[in-house]
């Protein structure tokens, strides 16, 4: 079986960890290559880290906005590599793929892993990503959370597949000496418990509640120190945030970093604040690093997170209870343990990569046999591709 997975990938995050792991699983029967758009030069880690594990990987088509072009060359790409299948992943990707794909006859498949809404211009896309979901031979969705979401955009529940977003619990080491003393010496005076989130520092990450909650703590809980990994376009207002909450001794901003999976089995507590998620990838992370998880009842979550069992689900947009959740486990070590070591054992038995194969073997096994070639009518191209602008 020949399959093609196409990306409009900006960065090596979760989406590209959830690619890379699948196709290292995947027996060697099902031959794959993962093409990105040509647009993000920031592509290039995801594409090396590719490589290195013996993916076929390269970027192909032309730029924003020629889509037509992009159309033409990705459909030209499939044809070459006598492509059976393509599995988009993205919106980006669901347009083009779904027209190129139908162009060289063969079925296609959608990974949805959720929405943001966070801009207007991400809202107007997102909504053309659901006019397009309705037309895929299969969509897959990370989470029955976000399955919901698809079957209510209009996608035909005999079309929907669940497989769940995994984890290689490898990638984790026990905790390190040397990787707690990295999370301490981004603080004036080294805290005792050290809280972490991990993310796009935008809006619907709801990183604002969690500083929130942590100006409700601080009164009493002057041993907690927050880390808020990663960078984004809402940065700024949240280290002025936690300027104007003179919290800046509590949290810190250690910007994007390479190390995530070195440095979180060396936090205590993981929090997720998220207003929408498909199934989080930073809360898998935590399991499998045996750290507790302090998250948002939101999307997918809860198939991971048991209430009480390895961690807390709280309300969105709740800064109350995040800050609730987040004082018990401060002052219980004896729970923040028990909780990581369940985490620890769920992950491994429910989210392993060789499960998640299994699943994407079956679905593209019955898919394959019954392709169909159908050509889109020049109507619904004209519909369904943005106008390009005149030059």
């Amino acid at each position: 079986m020949n399959v093609v997975h196409l990306t409009d990938s900006p960065f090596f995050g979760g989406p590209e960890r959830q690619m890379l792991g699948l196709c290292r699983t995947l027996p060697k029967s099902v031959r794959t290559t993962i093409v990105c758009f040509r647009d993000h030069a920031s592509s290039v880690p995801f594409l090396e880290q590719l490589r290195t594990a013996g993916v076929s990987a390269r970027t192909i088509g032309h730029s924003n906005p020629h889509f037509l072009g992009m159309i033409r060359d990705v459909a030209a790409d499939l044809e070459r590599e006598h492509a059976e299948l393509l599995v988009c992943h993205g919106y980006k990707a669901d347009v083009i793929g779904w027209f190129a794909a139908r162009r060289v006859g063969i079925p296609v498949v959608a990974v949805s892993r959720g929405w943001t809404a966070h801009t207007s211009k991400v809202r107007a896309y997102e909504a053309l990503d659901r006019r397009m979901l309705r037309r895929m031979d299969a969509v897959v969705c990370v989470s029955a959370g976000q399955a919901v979401k698809v079957a209510r955009a209009g996608v035909r529940q005999d079309r929907l597949r669940v497989i769940h977003n995994s984890i290689d619990p490898t990638r984790f080491r026990a905790r390190e000496a040397t990787a707690r003393a990295i999370l301490e010496g981004f603080f004036a005076f080294p805290p005792s418990v050290i809280v972490v989130g991990v993310g796009r520092h935008s809006p619907e990450k709801g990183f604002d509640q969690l500083i929130d909650a942590a100006s409700m703590m601080v009164g009493t809980e002057k041993r907690i120190g927050i880390v808020l990994i990663g960078d984004g376009p809402d940065r700024s207002s949240l280290e002025e945030r936690v300027r104007k909450r003179a919290l800046t001794s509590i949290i810190v901003f250690p910007g994007f970093r390479t190390d995530v999976d070195r440095l979180l089995p060396a936090a205590d507590i993981l929090a997720q604040s998220s207003h929408t998620e498909g199934l989080p990838n930073v809360v898998l992370d935590a399991c499998a690093a045996g750290v507790p998880v302090v998250a948002t009842d939101v999307g997918g979550t809860s198939e991971v997170i048991a209430d009480g069992v390895n961690g807390f689900l709280v309300p969105a947009r709740n800064a109350s209870a995040l800050a609730g959740r987040l004082t018990c486990l401060v002052h219980s070590p004896e729970l923040r343990q028990q909780m990581g070591d369940r985490g620890r054992e769920l992950v491994r038995a429910r989210f392993s990569f060789a499960r998640q194969a299994e699943e994407y073997q079956t679905l593209f096994a019955g898919l394959v046999p019954s392709a169909r070639a159908v050509a889109p009518s020049p109507q619904f191209i004209a519909a369904a591709v943005p106008a390009q602008p005149a030059r």
